[in-house]
């Protein structure tokens, strides 16, 4: 039997792994320039962002952008 595997580019990658791969790339401060979100601006911590960006539709899918694009950026250092 083949496996077939996700054409999804964030399979298996978890929101918390999303964040904190962009706040070490970025930091808070560039990141809340790029996704004007209250969690990454005033008193930011991953565990602020993960809440918010769980029960945030729009959000979570501005992350999940800016982490494809970045990724490349990422993978070449």
């Amino acid at each position: 039997m083949e496996k077939r595997q996700s054409k999804d580019p964030l399979h298996g990658i978890t929101l918390q792994k999303i964040v904190e791969t962009l706040v070490d790339y970025y930091g808070f401060d560039t990141l809340g320039e790029l996704i004007k979100i209250k969690s990454f601006n005033v008193n930011p911590s991953v565990k602020s962002s993960l809440t918010f960006l769980r029960k945030t539709d729009w959000a979570r899918k501005q992350v999940e952008d800016l982490y494809l694009k970045t990724l490349p950026k990422i993978q070449s250092k």
